[in-house]
């Protein structure tokens, strides 16, 4: 029985790679940050089959702790402080949990596995915000990252150091550069869940609208659970090595909404959504679209979820939560 430890195993691609591997036959450990974690509960409900395991992505010792307890085959490294705008408000925290923590991940890795650094394959969890200033488009995996938020940065710090100790000490360690993805399970301080649970609301007449920022940026968005097959198929390959994981396919954010709001019968959407200035980024990155063409080629991996259909799954997921709480 293959053995993976999973850090980030709160959010939506933990849980989404938690049930893919324990479908596969794996065991599954995951870490998670603090006895009294407010989603300990969540992820006990959603994969009871993981066994949970207390560590911190800053604190090496712990991260070392918890592979002897795990002994994996597979470390996926899915933790960081993952919210954009957040970034900007603590960029300190957001550089030593999503940057320096990856080096810390990758240094207990290589301590853990001893004479024989490959035996351990590692997954490191970049992004398309690394591209940030976008120099080309599409953006493949040899394209200029440009970042333009701390949380962009730290990822880069993180995706290089994941390339160092590959080329450095022969480990099996693999970059995903995962475009947006998204899924019910999002928080609701990201976009995507912020306006489905919005629209949700206002049809239900809970709401009566949703003040947003740019609503002219553009993304490659895609459905997390798509998205965490190509990171169990990276690890699968003979050699290790650094893939765009995207749909092609680019929408702006008035798109969503439009999606979004027809899903519940409501065309003039406009009527219910507002501006404000406090939703802006201090540095906006505008269009993002990845080129997946080589984990299609190598990985035999491509989406399957398109985006609207991506959209209507998450507002009719909160039409049911909002529907349920109300029946309370």
């Amino acid at each position: 029985m293959p053995r993976a430890l999973i850090t980030g195993i709160t959010g939506q691609d933990g849980l989404y790679l938690s049930e893919l591997l324990l479908s596969k036959g794996y065991e599954v450990f995951g870490l998670i940050r603090g006895q009294n974690n407010p989603k300990f509960d969540l992820v006990r409900e959603t994969v009871p089959g993981v066994k949970l395991l207390t560590g911190d992505l800053t604190d090496l010792s712990s991260l070392i702790r918890a592979l002897e307890v795990a002994q994996p085959d597979e470390v996926y490294n899915l933790g960081a402080i993952s919210f954009v705008a957040y970034s900007w408000e603590n960029a300190m925290l957001t550089s030593d949990v999503t940057g320096k923590g990856v080096l810390n991940i990758l240094e207990a890795v290589r301590l853990y596995s001893g004479d024989d650094p490959s035996r351990v394959r590692f997954y490191q969890a970049s992004s398309s915000e690394m591209f940030g200033k976008v120099q080309e488009v599409p953006q493949r995996e040899s394209t200029l990252l440009w970042p333009r938020s701390p949380y962009g940065v730290a990822k880069v710090f993180g995706h290089y150091m994941t390339i160092n100790y590959r080329e450095s000490y022969g480990m099996h360690a693999s970059s995903g550069i995962l475009f947006n993805h998204e899924s019910p399970r999002r928080g609701f301080e990201f976009v995507t869940r912020k306006v489905s649970n919005a629209v949700a609301r206002i049809s239900l007449g809970l709401q009566d609208g949703i003040t947003m920022g740019n609503l002219d940026a553009k993304r490659d968005w895609g459905f997390a659970g798509d998205y965490v097959e190509a990171m169990w198929l990276m690890l699968q390959q003979d050699e290790a090595d650094d893939y765009v994981i995207s749909t092609g396919v680019t929408h702006s954010i008035r798109d969503l909404l439009e999606v979004a709001f027809a899903r519940v019968g409501i065309d003039d959407w406009e009527r219910f959504v507002t501006q404000d200035p406090r939703f802006m980024r201090p540095a906006e990155v505008e269009l993002l679209i990845g080129d997946s063409t080589k984990a299609k080629d190598k990985l035999g991996w491509e989406p399957k979820v398109g985006f609207a259909e991506l959209v209507e799954m998450m507002v009719d997921n909160d039409l049911e939560l909002q529907r349920a709480q109300g029946s309370r």
